[in-house]
C-alpha cells in the first residue's frame, strides 16, 4: 500500500508538494496524521471526475469509424465546458481506442472515477447511439441509454447524453454552461461529417505533410458548404499551424498568417466556440503577439475550463513570453488532464525549469521526456542544455550524439528561430548550456 505522507517543500520546487509512502513487506506505514486528514478531504472536495472512451463503431461499413469517434469526441467537447467537473483529455481517453479495458483499471491510470463508453450504429440516415456511465471503483453501472434517431437528431441526442451524465454525477450546470452545451454547430449535415473527418485527420498521432493537406481538403469543403461553420474554420486554423510547425510545404509562413484569419473568422461566426479561441491564441504566438494570445487563452479557458490543450497553450505561451514560474500551474494542469500526453507537457516544464535555472529538475523533466517519446530531438536538445549548465559535458555529448543519429538536418538556429521566445536572454541561455558543452559541434 502506498500511504499519504502530506505534503513537503522540496530543493527547486517553490511551491509544496504532495509525497507517498511505501515500504516493501508492510502495510502499517505511519504517516502525519493530520496531513493524511486534509489531504483525503482535499481529494474528497475534488469535482467528480470522468473519462470518455471512444465508442465503438456498430455500422457494418469499418471507415464509419471516424463518426463513432466523433460522438465521443463531441461529447468531451461538452462535458469540458462544465467547470464543476474534471474531464480527461481525447488524447489520452482515446488511448484504449480498440481494447476492451477493465473499467477499474481506466479509473486507475486516468485517475477518475466515472467513466463513460458507448457504441454507434449508423445506417442510412437512422443512427443508434448507446452510452453508459460507470463507477470505476466498483465497475457498476450509474446510468445507461439507448438513443434510436433520425441523423438529423444527432445534436440533440449529444446534448441529452451531456446532461443526463451531468445528472448523474450531481453536477449542477451554470445557465451559461447550459446554453453552450446546448444547439448545433451546423445545420448542414454534409458539412458536419466532412468537419468530422477533417479533424479525425488533424488530431492523428501519425499526422504528416499529406494527412494535413486531406484534413485541410476536407475542411475546406465542409466551410463551402456552410460558410458559417466556426468549428470548421477553426480545425482548418489549426491545421494550417501544423503545417507551419512542421514546414510540410513550402508556404509554411503562409499557412501561420492563414490560420490567424481563419480563427477570426472562427471567432466571429460563433463567438462561444472555445476551439476557435485556441486556434487564436496558437497563430498568435507564432506570430509573436503575445498579449493578444493570452487574452484569447482567458477566453478559451473562460468557455471550456478542461480544454487540455489550452492549458498546453498556456503553459508554452509563458514561458515563450518570459514567465517560466506561471508556466507550471497550467502544465501541470494539463498534464491532469492528458496524461497519456504527458511528453509535450514535460518538454515545456523541462523548458521552464532550465530558464529558472533549476537545471536538475529540467533535466530530470527532459530526461522523462525522452523515456515517453524516445525519437525526440527537441528533448535531447534541452536536456543537453541542461547537462551543459550542470557541467556533465560528456553526457551532454552523448545525448547530442543520440539527437544526431534520430535528426541528420537537425538545426538548433532553426528550431530556436520559429520559438516564439520575447527574451533574448532565455534563448541565450539555452545556447549557453549547449556552449559549456561544445555543442553544438
Amino acid at each position: 500500500r502506498f500511504v499519504d505522507g502530506g505534503e513537503v517543500t522540496v530543493k527547486n520546487i517553490d511551491r509544496p508538494i504532495r509525497v507517498w509512502k511505501w515500504h516493501p513487506g508492510s502495510d502499517q506505514i505511519s504517516a502525519p496524521l493530520s496531513r493524511t486528514v486534509a489531504t483525503s478531504a482535499k481529494a474528497e472536495a475534488e469535482p467528480p471526475s470522468i473519462a470518455v472512451l471512444p465508442f465503438n463503431n456498430m455500422s457494418n461499413d469499418p471507415e464509419q469509424e471516424y463518426f463513432s469517434d466523433g460522438i465521443a469526441e463531441d461529447i468531451i467537447t461538452d462535458l469540458s465546458k462544465v467547470s464543476g467537473l474534471i474531464v480527461i483529455a481525447r488524447n489520452s481517453s482515446f488511448g484504449y481506442k480498440g481494447k476492451s479495458p477493465d473499467i477499474r483499471v481506466v479509473g486507475r491510470e486516468l485517475g477518475v472515477r466515472s467513466v463513460l463508453e458507448g457504441s454507434v450504429r449508423r445506417a442510412g440516415n437512422r443512427v443508434r447511439i448507446t452510452a453508459q456511465l460507470i463507477d470505476a471503483a466498483t465497475g457498476s453501472h450509474v446510468w445507461a441509454d439507448r438513443y434510436d434517431r433520425d441523423l438529423t437528431d444527432i445534436f440533440a441526442v449529444q446534448d441529452e447524453v451531456t446532461r443526463s451524465i451531468v445528472d448523474a454525477l450531481k453536477v449542477k450546470l451554470t445557465p451559461s454552461e447550459a446554453q453552450r452545451i446546448a444547439g448545433a454547430p451546423t445545420d448542414n449535415l454534409e458539412a458536419y461529417d466532412l468537419c468530422q473527418k477533417g479533424r479525425a485527420l488533424g488530431l492523428s498521432p501519425n499526422i504528416n505533410g499529406k494527412i494535413c493537406a486531406q484534413a485541410v481538403e476536407l475542411l475546406t469543403h465542409a466551410i463551402a458548404l456552410d460558410p458559417g461553420y466556426a468549428q470548421a474554420y477553426a480545425w482548418l486554423a489549426i491545421a494550417h499551424v501544423l503545417n507551419f510547425n512542421n514546414r510540410w510545404t513550402g508556404d509554411a509562413d503562409a499557412s501561420l498568417r492563414l490560420s490567424d484569419e481563419l480563427a477570426g473568422k472562427a471567432i466571429a461566426a460563433d463567438p462561444n466556440e472555445p476551439i476557435a479561441y485556441l486556434a487564436a491564441a496558437v497563430s498568435a504566438q507564432f506570430l509573436r503577439d503575445h498579449d493578444r494570445a493570452s487574452a484569447a487563452l482567458d477566453k478559451a479557458l473562460q468557455l471550456s475550463p478542461n480544454l487540455a490543450l489550452a492549458l498546453l497553450t498556456r503553459g508554452t505561451l509563458a514561458v515563450y513570453s518570459g514567465r517560466p514560474a506561471a508556466a507550471i500551474p497550467a502544465l501541470e494542469r494539463g498534464m491532469r488532464l492528458d496524461p497519456a500526453f504527458s511528453q509535450q507537457y514535460l518538454q515545456f516544464l523541462g523548458l521552464a525549469h532550465l530558464l529558472m535555472g533549476n537545471y536538475e529538475t529540467a533535466a530530470t523533466a527532459f530526461k522523462e521526456r525522452i523515456l515517453l517519446s524516445p525519437q525526440t530531438d527537441s528533448g535531447r536538445s534541452a536536456l543537453a542544455s541542461a547537462l551543459g549548465h550542470l557541467g556533465e559535458f560528456d553526457e551532454a555529448r552523448r545525448v547530442w550524439a543520440e539527437l544526431r543519429q534520430i535528426n541528420p538536418r537537425y538545426s538548433l538556429d532553426e528550431r530556436l528561430g520559429l520559438s516564439p521566445f520575447k527574451n533574448q536572454a532565455d534563448v541565450d541561455r539555452i545556447r549557453e548550456g549547449l556552449a559549456k558543452a561544445g555543442l553544438p559541434d
